[in-house]
């Protein structure tokens, strides 16, 4: 290069930073999921392995669920998006993932295009996206494991508030399609999993606020044609079948178990949002990471006051009043009233559809009765990250001396700079947490690889093992063993696909498989030294095959 060439000035290589920066994140956080699967982690279990069957199902054309076999809620999404992979390389957990690293991608790039809506702000925009790169053992196996809902639910809900943001803001152009799509969007959720509802709701009720006149005429129209497009599989099965989707979903949530109160709020707010949003290691968190619990509804609250006193300020007819300095956009951009309002407004709806997603989850009984792997229930909190760390991103930078009073003190500043760092760290200690899980989960799938090799090597094709062994053993092994459900006292089970039973209780050579020191093992090591001239018993690292005496 010719030492007289222009150099770009440094203002410029600076306001370039940000953008570089976050490409390198958001690569980091493919590289990471990416290299996950590789190690087959997180594990895979018979729940997305049943996602797999129906995947192949449809590759093959032979069936189309609408819902998730077993079950009349729960919509088949992620089956639909694996099917062309399979019919173009064949079933495999990975093949049923990429779609799902696919959607974590989308979820990224659309969460930094909100945060640079709602703020203007790019190095805020580039600290959420880095957050969003970490991924503790719960946050991936939400983004990665395709058994339904998880996968799907956050990008789509953070399309949802940015749809909202550039309708009600008047941003033009597409404006037509965007509505379809806001409502394409809305409809496909209440097929695929309720959990996002808050988030349609809240960011609904901002469309109607800022664009309620609009939405009588073609705008509503299309909105609504939309969502009947999106949630056509679920209404189409209602009408066919004359069944009430809602009232399996009621039944699925575990209202009539019982839990104590004091264990539901325990699990609900005190673990939950730790385990929820990233920030514990795999299956526990250590007391130092609850401190998570006790951010979050003071975030929830900081950021909803600044957005509602924002609301208040700025008057929709002309320039805004003195916005308050929790939620004043970054000068970057020219932002007009409409503009601050509608993020102002956005941003509330995040916070009410946050608070509702935690109190709702606090309340059930799975949260009181199974918090450790229930808290998968609060990944929608992710969508309001943008909204939550916002206040202490301003605090964090906000300078402390000149005559405005709105500057603050030099304590708040290092207190917000601190929980900012305390998020971070926390979360980049959970990440390595599940990056150490990582050899016992390609370990286990090894195991289970020798477990298929060996039935196939002894022409073992039916079997019957319990609920989390079968259709992982049915689509590992691309259905040359069907299995059918038993329980730990040999009795039929849960089969989530009814032919496979059908098939296994047809054979007169069915053979039992069962995880060693389980005890459904231990049931059939009873049979075996009661009966030892019916079962042949064959022993494999962490598996016992028990085959009919020939």
């Amino acid at each position: 290069m010719s030492a007289y060439a222009p150099q770009a000035p440094a203002s410029a290589r600076w306001s370039r930073l940000p953008g570089l920066f976050t490409l390198l994140a958001v690569a980091a956080g493919v590289g990471y999921r990416l290299g996950l699967l590789l190690h087959h982690s997180p594990p895979t279990n018979s729940d997305e392995a049943t996602m797999g069957l129906a995947a192949l199902r449809i590759a093959l054309g032979e069936d189309f669920p609408v819902f998730f076999y077993g079950q009349a809620y729960m919509g088949t999404l992620e089956a639909w998006l694996a099917a062309p992979v399979f019919a173009l390389a064949g079933p495999s957990t990975l093949g049923l993932r990429l779609p799902a690293l696919a959607l974590y991608v989308l979820f990224v790039l659309l969460a930094w295009r909100l945060a640079l809506r709602l703020t203007g702000d790019r190095w805020f925009a580039l600290l959420v996206v880095v957050l969003l790169a970490l991924g503790s053992d719960r946050i991936v196996k939400n983004q990665l494991i395709a058994g339904g809902g998880y996968p799907e639910m956050n990008p789509v809900g953070v399309a949802l508030a940015l749809l909202a943001y550039d309708l009600s803001a008047g941003r033009p152009g597409r404006r037509l399609p965007r509505w379809a799509a806001w409502g394409f969007l809305a409809g496909l959720m209440v097929w695929v999993d309720p959990l996002v509802l808050p988030y349609v709701a809240a960011t609904g009720a901002v469309l109607v606020a800022f664009r309620r006149r609009e939405l009588t005429g073609r705008a509503g129209a299309l909105l609504g044609l939309g969502a009947l497009v999106g949630s056509g599989p679920l209404l189409a099965h209602s009408l066919v079948t004359g069944r009430s989707p809602l009232a399996a979903v009621l039944a699925a949530s575990g209202a009539g178990q019982p839990a104590g109160w004091p264990e539901r709020l325990y699990g609900g707010l005190v673990l939950g949002p730790p385990l929820g949003m990233g920030f514990c290691f795999p299956s526990h968190c250590a007391p130092w990471q609850l401190w998570w619990a006790a951010a979050v509804p003071v975030l929830l609250v900081v950021a909803g006051v600044a957005a509602w006193r924002t609301l208040r300020a700025v008057s929709p007819a002309g320039p805004p009043g003195r916005v308050p300095a929790l939620v004043r956009p970054s000068p970057t951009p020219t932002v007009g009233p409409d503009g601050t309002r509608t993020g102002a407004a956005v941003t509330l709806a995040l916070v009410i559809a946050a608070t509702a997603t935690l109190a709702g989850y606090a309340v059930s009984s799975a949260a009181g009765r199974t918090p450790i792997e229930s808290s998968r229930y609060l990944s929608c909190l992710l969508i309001s990250v943008p909204a939550l760390l916002w206040p202490l991103w301003t605090a964090a930078r906000r300078r402390t001396c000149g005559p405005d009073p709105a500057r603050g003190d030099p304590a708040l500043r290092v207190a917000a700079a601190g929980v900012l760092t305390a998020t971070l760290g926390t979360a980049v200690i959970a990440t390595v947490g599940a990056v150490g899980a990582a050899p016992a989960a390609r370990a286990a799938e090894a195991r289970h690889a020798e477990l298929v090799t060996t039935l196939r090597e002894r022409g073992v094709r039916h079997v019957y093992g319990g609920y989390w062994t079968c259709n992982r053993l049915t689509f590992a092994s691309g259905e040359d063993v069907l299995c059918a459900v038993v329980d730990d006292d040999l009795n039929p089970g849960h089969d989530r696909y009814r032919p496979y039973r059908r098939a296994v209780a047809a054979s007169t050579s069915a053979a039992w498989v069962a995880p060693a020191d389980s005890p459904l093992a231990a049931r059939l090591n009873e049979r075996l030294r009661a009966q030892p001239t019916t079962l042949d018993l064959i022993t494999i690292d962490g598996w016992r095959i028990y085959l009919p005496h020939r």
